[in-house]
């Protein structure tokens, strides 16, 4: 299947972020952290979640730090295995970071723990 045909599905309940970090699989990059979730069916759709806690700064920094990460999950993440769901997590630097600095870094990521299909 092409990158073009996956969709983004976006989690929301709590409870699906409960279950990815559960699965204790995780990438730590300086600036976010990406957690994986379990294994389960393969479907034409890649669920991933964002998160910024208000240890990141007020809302505005929070905010443009959930900009950022949703941008990115829009650029990379369809380059991911479709079989896992995704959270990525605000650090303190993610508002700060040089956004090629948070793209090399997740495509690292995705590599690394073996979940990169290429493009």
């Amino acid at each position: 299947m092409s990158a073009s045909a996956i969709k983004l599905e976006v989690l929301r309940k709590r409870a699906e972020f409960l279950a990815v970090a559960s699965s204790g699989k995780r990438w730590v990059a300086p600036g976010f952290i990406l957690q994986i979730g379990a294994a389960h069916e393969v479907s034409p759709t890649i669920r991933y979640g964002l998160t910024a806690s208000r240890k990141i700064g007020n809302a505005v920094t929070r905010n443009r730090a959930r900009r950022r990460l949703r941008a990115l999950a829009a650029q990379l993440m369809i380059y991911a295995a479709q079989e896992h769901d995704y959270v990525l997590i605000a650090r303190v630097s993610t508002p700060s970071c040089a956004f090629s600095d948070l793209q090399q870094d997740l495509t690292k990521g995705l590599k690394r723990l073996k979940l990169w299909r290429g493009e």
